[in-house]
């Protein structure tokens, strides 16, 4: 029986060390897609209110789900994220960038590599705690071709930022909640500048 106890703590003070380590991921994506999401509107010209499209087909977790399954929704929807990441960068190399290699492009990257980190964090934080088997629901082709139209193939890059910004930071609340006696990371609103609010 004491082999069994230490074994559990061991497997949870393991499950803590990881999201801790989940959370700092988070939110220094987070930070990174916050200024991404600023240099994005000042190239583009958009007003600050200017609204994303929600195109993530996940729920936001609700607060009364065990945390196994805020984690599978979690992973799931920035399994999601990456997809409509990788692919937006493909089509603005395609229609805009022109093979250049500048502050946008690099902060771009930068947040797609914290991006597909924290996948793999929480997708090994998922397996650490029993959640649920990882199946994630895939995005038609219409989600991840974009529109065709270049104003509106913006808006939809935009609303793509949008979507990575606002996960990161439920994945800092989601982190935290593993790990109740860890420093906090103050949480941001990042759905406030919507003009079409996510319904779920």
């Amino acid at each position: 029986m004491a082999g069994m106890r230490t074994r559990g703590r061991r497997g949870a003070d393991l499950g803590r060390n990881m999201a801790s380590q989940a959370a700092d991921i988070a939110a220094l994506l987070r930070h990174e897609c916050s200024l991404l999401v600023e240099l994005y509107r000042n190239k583009e010209n958009f007003p600050s209110d200017v609204a994303g499209v929600p195109l993530v087909s996940i729920p936001s977790p609700s607060s009364h789900l065990d945390p196994g399954d805020k984690l599978w929704h979690l992973h799931s929807a920035l399994e999601q994220c990456c997809s409509l990441m990788e692919r937006a960068i493909t089509r603005e190399k395609e229609e805009f960038d022109g093979g250049e290699m500048g502050e946008y492009q690099t902060r771009r990257k930068m947040v797609k590599d914290r991006l597909s980190r924290l996948v793999i964090v929480t997708r090994d934080l998922l397996k650490a705690t029993d959640g649920p088997s990882i199946v994630t629901p895939s995005l038609d082709a219409s989600q991840l071709d974009g529109p065709t139209a270049l104003f509106e193939l913006k808006l939809w890059v935009y609303g793509i930022f949008m979507e990575v910004e606002h996960w990161s930071n439920t994945a800092i609340q989601i982190f935290q909640d593993l790990q109740p006696d860890a420093t906090k990371v103050p949480s941001k609103r990042t759905r406030s500048s919507r003009i079409t609010p996510r319904m779920r």
